[in-house]
């Protein structure tokens, strides 16, 4: 199961337990305090959910890792490209 096919079952899940609840079916009744909670649930997790978002982003962009070969490598492999082209007779 991909990523995105995981946060859609939960998406769904939340959205129709939220659903379920909000919409007080005739056999249950949720006291004043909890209705007025519930309502803008999905507010609050979206903003949760965007929180948590540029979190891990920023931790992500923290700790990347720096390449020294690799930009060693394309450093080569642009100087050769270069060479080649001017050899070609393209100029700079």
């Amino acid at each position: 199961m991909t990523k995105l096919a995981q946060w859609l079952c939960g998406l769904a899940l939340l959205g129709s337990a939220w659903a379920a609840l909000a919409l007080s079916p005739p056999g249950l009744r949720l006291p004043a305090p909890y209705r007025q909670a519930l309502l803008p649930l999905p507010v609050y997790l979206l903003v949760a959910f965007g929180c948590y978002s540029l979190a891990t982003v920023g931790y992500r962009l923290a700790t990347f890792n720096d390449c020294e070969e690799a930009a060693a490598e394309l450093q080569e492999h642009i100087s050769a490209a270069r060479e080649d082209l001017r050899r070609r007779g393209l100029r700079f």
